[in-house]
């Protein structure tokens, strides 16, 4: 048996020599542990692995695939992936932004109380809290690319029926079948994750991001030309159209090479590898593929093991408050822009009638500012895309949401459209950016073998946030803007202590395969 020693160096300034590994000719099991050395220490870890004798590998010369996607790098391969995945992100966007624009039309064309309002953006959420955890078991024990396309195809399906929905109760039905479909999509970021190379994760997965403003964008844009003469029902068919563009080009994505060679596809795997290598004009490394055996996958238990309990109850909180402050943003602005002012809101009302059954359709201005606040999604990625090398994930998803709560303060006092305006895209800008480095942590601290899943279970937490937020945005806001405000302020300000009480910081961390060391290899030779 050979012997494998980490050191670990922890506040080291330079990321890139974060961790030091020791190599003899064993391989390196990674360790997950949540107990992971203090600050300013030096840990010190010592794994036994099993011997890689000729007569098991037939070379001495391995190689696993988090060394293949190191080796290989970023290049071609990996910005068609880009595109690819990024058209995923702006299908997801459309879906949730005509949610804003939604609501307000049909409160007037079918005269809906606000609670009914309220409830067709909460379907949506309702059906993607239930399917989240779905689609990750699926993307665990199946496949990522098999998940991805499933849920896609879904969604073009019964996006496309519900712009053909006659009655109230047709719109809920389909709509929540759509946030069925809705729930599997981060499942894109768990297959474009597992092709990066360390270095470039988290700046990639950021710049993704920047297709979902595109989508959001693209949504507004298309409101303000669709509304005015064809209305909402031509308005939910076309914001099909970059998901039929995805599931068009989703014949080109290749299956990930982790998880092919986690449940003994490894042949599959080396030819993936392959092709990477091949787009990217770069070498293979040559020798033998080998990977641990791993059995059980795609299980809910995993996550809530003594060595990710912590970590999971804590992300699960974090996916929530981000979606609820998030999409609260979004349907706040409508909601001000539709008030006038904060003080548009009696803080005393308390009859339904009053308030709720008033009618105002979204104006060309209504439009414009609504754009001007969905552009905010651009500002606030680039600015996190400097940080989140720098101060680590924990820190940055704090300073997002210490970010979002300083801009929101402003709205309680009796301010104008135009300072509404700059303060929405103010806080929409930095809670959409930390929107965003969760989903880049997320995937890095699960292994292979439950990332899936921990990435959709906590998605699932994220859409019960998405289902609360409606009635508060919606609902009590037409109550009290005070109380209102207070809420996201008060959910924001525990997330910033959730963040920075997360126990592992995945800065300068490569994925990990399995979340328990094993001696049991199996091995392909090149």
């Amino acid at each position: 048996m050979d012997r494998t020693t980490t050191i670990a160096y922890r506040k080291w300034r330079d990321t890139n020599i974060s961790v030091v590994k020791f190599r003899g000719e064993g391989d390196f099991v990674g360790h997950n542990d949540e107990d992971q050395c203090a600050d300013y220490e030096i840990c010190t870890t010592t794994t036994q692995t099993a011997d890689r004798s000729a007569s098991q590998s037939g070379s001495k010369d391995t190689f696993t695939v988090e060394d293949a996607v190191e080796a290989i790098g970023f290049g071609k391969f990996q910005w068609k992936l880009s595109i690819v995945t990024g058209v995923c992100w702006m299908a997801d966007a459309m879906e949730m932004m005509v949610l804003s624009i939604l609501g307000p039309q049909l409160h007037c064309e079918w005269r809906l109380p606000s609670f009914q309002v309220a409830f067709i953006t909460a379907v949506v959420f309702i059906g993607m809290g239930v399917s989240s955890s779905l689609w990750g078991n699926v993307s665990d024990k199946y496949g990522r690319k098999l998940g991805l396309i499933l849920c896609m195809v879904w969604v073009l399906y019964f996006g496309l029926l519900s712009a053909f929905a006659p009655t109230y109760g047709w719109i809920l039905v389909l709509r929540s079948l759509v946030g069925f479909g809705i729930g599997g999509a981060p499942q894109s970021v768990t297959l474009y994750s597992e092709f990066l190379p360390m270095t470039k994760r988290a700046s990639c997965i950021m710049l993704i991001s920047v297709f979902w403003g595109l989508g959001a964008v693209f949504e507004v844009l298309l409101a303000i030309w669709i509304m005015p003469t064809l209305g909402w029902r031509w308005l939910l068919g076309l914001s099909v159209i970059p998901t039929l563009v995805f599931v068009g080009f989703s014949f080109w994505l290749p299956e990930s090479a982790r998880f092919d060679v986690l449940v003994g596809n490894g042949q599959r795997a080396l030819a993936t590898l392959n092709r990477i290598a091949v787009d990217n004009g770069q070498k293979m490394l040559q020798g033998t593929l080998t990977a641990n055996k791993q059995e059980g996958r795609g299980r809910i238990r995993d996550l809530l093991t003594p060595n990710y309990r912590r970590t999971t109850l804590l992300l699960w909180f974090l996916w929530y408050a981000y979606a609820f402050s998030y999409y609260g943003i979004i349907l706040l602005t409508t909601e001000l822009f539709q008030s006038g002012d904060a003080c548009g809101v009696i803080p005393g009302a308390t009859t339904e009638s009053s308030c709720s059954l008033e009618c105002r359709h979204l104006t060309l201005a209504d439009y414009k500012d609504l754009l001007w606040t969905t552009l905010a999604e651009f500002p606030g990625l680039f600015i996190t895309l400097l940080v989140i090398d720098r101060i680590g994930r924990k820190k940055s998803m704090a300073l997002s949401f210490i970010l979002f709560t300083l801009a929101i303060l402003p709205l309680y006092a009796c301010i104008g459209r135009t300072a509404i305006t700059v303060f929405i895209f103010i806080a929409r800008a930095f809670i959409a950016a930390g929107f965003q480095v969760i989903f880049v942590y997320t995937p890095e601290v699960y292994p292979t073998e439950s990332r899936a899943l921990g990435v959709g279970t906590s998605s699932g937490m994220g859409r019960v946030g998405s289902l609360v937020t409606p009635f508060v945005a919606q609902v009590l806001f037409r109550k009290s803007v005070y109380l209102t405000l207070s809420v996201y302020c008060a959910c924001s300000l525990l997330a910033v202590g959730a963040s920075l009480c997360l126990p592992i910081e995945t800065l300068g961390r490569a994925l990990q395969e399995s979340s328990q060391p094993t001696e049991s290899r199996r091995f392909w030779q090149i």
